[in-house]
């Protein structure tokens, strides 16, 4: 009798925290609307909610229709895309790695996409560019991933340590090459989309853009959740999901695949943005644990929420200048890390 009257409690604890978790998430995404409606209204031309709804529903006037729907809509939905990719690669590089402060750029992917698209805005028209320079960051990020995948390959086995040392070193090369490009080439294209893109931006976007990057989001972001109980085993090291019959290495790689994608299709629309990828997956295991389950849509709408944001911010002070998204990012982000390093070094 004793036993049961403490596993019921014990149990009744466990669901009440599981469904605050599932609220959190429903927050999240409630929260990621509200920023988005927000952020339309957000610019060099302010507009209010009720013009907002007039022009989506089409009974609003041209200016605004020509505003909201052509301009600003696209913007957001390549931002919701891109925060989301790159928050849910760093969920599962920090998964497979087993390493918290795996992201993208650690597996080389910013370095590889950065140094492919820097290349073609080098060399091309902008009216070119448009098509080439995400086709070339895409291919820069793959090719990046899978080299840094095969370098840290050794026995048939990829060790997460040698894995993310080769993606640092991978990324150091590419952004020294990236460098080396931008003091010594004479460009043909053009300088500023060249260190907007380097940078990290939304400027511009369009529903090409979003044609571009939304398939990848839609399709591998609910590929990633389906395989949350194999990321969850990952966490417990490689002998037991060897012990439960997973083929580990193929795991490995079929996760570190989705990843690469999410991150290269991210980064070919909106360029090399810092610290999503880091930043959105600690916040959410805060929020609501370490279960993939919910970390993988959390983070996901974290990213989200942090690209939008920062967007809307960077239209919103120096009007009609825009700061980079970037650049709120990187201001975001280093100082919590370097919180969190403290914290480390204290414990």
């Amino acid at each position: 009798m004793t036993v049961l009257t403490e596993v019921l409690p014990s149990a009744t604890i466990i669901r009440r925290v599981a469904y605050r978790r599932r609220l959190v998430v429903v927050g999240l995404l409630a929260l990621v609307v509200v920023a988005s409606v927000v952020s339309i209204g957000i610019g060099a031309v302010q507009i209010d909610l009720s013009r907002i709804l007039r022009a989506l529903t089409g009974t609003g006037t041209l200016a605004d229709h020509r505003i909201v729907v052509g301009f600003r809509l696209p913007r957001i939905l390549v931002g919701l895309c891109v925060g989301a990719g790159l928050a849910v690669s760093g969920v599962i590089l920090q998964a497979v790695t087993r390493n918290p402060l795996a992201s993208p750029a650690v597996v080389g992917v910013n370095g590889g996409a950065g140094l492919a698209a820097l290349l073609v805005l080098s060399f091309s028209s902008s009216a070119a560019a448009i098509w080439q320079v995400p086709a070339a960051a895409f291919a820069g990020a793959a090719l990046a991933g899978g080299l840094t995948y095969l370098l840290s390959r050794r026995d048939g086995i990829v060790n997460p340590g040698r894995l993310a040392l080769i993606g640092v070193a991978f990324g150091g090369f590419s952004l020294a090459l990236i460098q080396l490009i931008i003091v010594t080439t004479s460009f043909t294209g053009d300088v500023q989309a060249a260190l907007r893109w380097l940078i990290g931006s939304l400027w511009g976007r369009t529903w090409l853009h979003v044609e571009q990057v939304a398939p990848w989001t839609l399709v591998l972001i609910p590929l990633a959740w389906f395989l949350a109980d194999q990321l969850n085993i990952l966490g417990l090291g490689d002998d037991v999901p060897r012990a439960l019959g997973s083929r580990l290495e193929a795991l490995k790689l079929g996760l570190l695949a989705i990843a690469v994608a999410l991150a290269g299709s991210a980064v070919a629309v909106g360029g090399t943005i810092a610290f999503v990828g880091l930043l959105a997956p600690h916040l959410c295991r805060r929020l609501v644990g370490p279960g993939h389950r919910l970390l993988i849509p959390a983070s996901a709408c974290i990213g989200a929420l942090l690209v939008v944001v920062a967007d809307a911010l960077g239209r919103a002070i120096l009007p009609p200048a825009e700061i980079p998204v970037g650049l709120f990012t990187a201001v975001l982000g280093a100082p919590y890390f370097l919180l969190q390093l403290r914290k480390g070094m204290h414990a």
